[in-house]
């Protein structure tokens, strides 16, 4: 999806025309990957933009940035009255929002500990990440033959931009095969997560969810899931699943920020169930956008007001 310019992005402390937004040819991120990420998202409520667990998803963005000994010079309370601030600037109640941290220009080479690390953030419109369709109906998933990257050679508990690579491979496969996502398998053949979402089964009533040793990353939208889960009476167990552990299963979505809650349809050409949205998997979708869009009172504390 194309990325709607807005009118500032913040920089290194300030907040900077988006023509003016720009790197060097020579940053060291742009050759060696080495920086930190997160994907958060604000959206239109009754009392105006609010940004969903954006504390949870700045500490994570500061874990992140220890995982790979990135100094981020700001404190957590700085860049999230920053990305409110930004939100309301813009002018886009309802937006994505990515924080990045990187190894600036200055270095090059492959020793990461001398140089500076640069901070940004930005937000945009962003609709429904796997389209429309995918949110009423259900995706086709495949199989990835690339594997999720093992813990020891980039630890999946941090978000970082190299370590995307993995999955835009994974993602560039499944969609040439005529799929709308992948899932990866850790290299023990145990599932892991999709390109960049979690994933959830559900098996006689209860839910199920590959653990962090499969690979999986902690993610926010899955904690979130799990919790509302488990306020419906629903228990959701981490532990190792096998392909064709989806292949059996009642149910199956996916969570992400970008991608909220989306049905799984199939995979690898099986059906899911009866091969459409199951009951649990749309209820748990119906709470989530209640949520988010600040319609369940009783989870209002997990949303950030831009303007308080």
């Amino acid at each position: 999806m194309p990325i709607q310019a807005m009118k500032y992005v913040w920089m290194n402390g300030r907040q900077v025309p988006d023509e003016d937004a720009k790197v060097h040819v020579l940053t060291h991120a742009l050759h060696y990957g080495y920086g930190v990420f997160e994907g958060i998202r604000a959206y239109d409520t009754p009392r105006g933009s609010a940004v969903f667990r954006l504390t949870d998803h700045i500490n994570r963005f500061y874990e992140s940035a220890k995982i790979l000994m990135l100094d981020i010079p700001y404190a957590p309370s700085e860049l999230i009255e920053a990305t409110k601030r930004l939100v309301e600037v813009n002018g886009q109640a309802s937006c994505y929002i990515r924080p990045i941290a990187y190894l600036g220009y200055g270095e090059m080479g492959l020793n990461p500990l001398t140089g500076s690390t640069d901070v940004a953030i930005a937000n945009w419109p962003w609709g429904a990440y796997l389209g429309d369709e995918g949110l009423s109906k259900g995706i086709r998933a495949k199989i990835s033959s690339f594997k999720r990257h093992d813990p020891n050679i980039i630890p999946p508990a941090a978000k970082t931009t190299g370590g995307y690579i993995n999955s835009a491979l994974a993602k560039a496969e499944a969609i040439k095969a005529g799929y709308d996502e992948a899932i990866m398998l850790s290299g023990q053949g145990f599932v892991s997560e999709c390109t960049g979402e979690n994933i959830f089964i559900v098996k006689d009533n209860v839910l199920l969810t590959p653990s962090d040793a499969s690979g999986a990353l902690s993610g926010i939208t899955r904690k979130t899931i799990a919790q509302v889960a488990s306020d419906m009476g629903i228990e959701t167990r981490y532990t190792q699943l096998l392909r064709t552990d989806l292949y059996l299963a009642d149910e199956m979505f996916i969570t992400g920020t970008a991608a909220e809650v989306v049905p799984v349809s199939s995979v690898d050409d099986r059906a899911i169930g009866s091969g459409e949205p199951g009951k649990i998997s749309k209820e748990l979708q119906r709470r989530y956008f209640q949520i988010v869009t600040g319609n369940e009172p009783s989870y209002d504390h997990w949303l950030e007001y831009v303007k308080d």
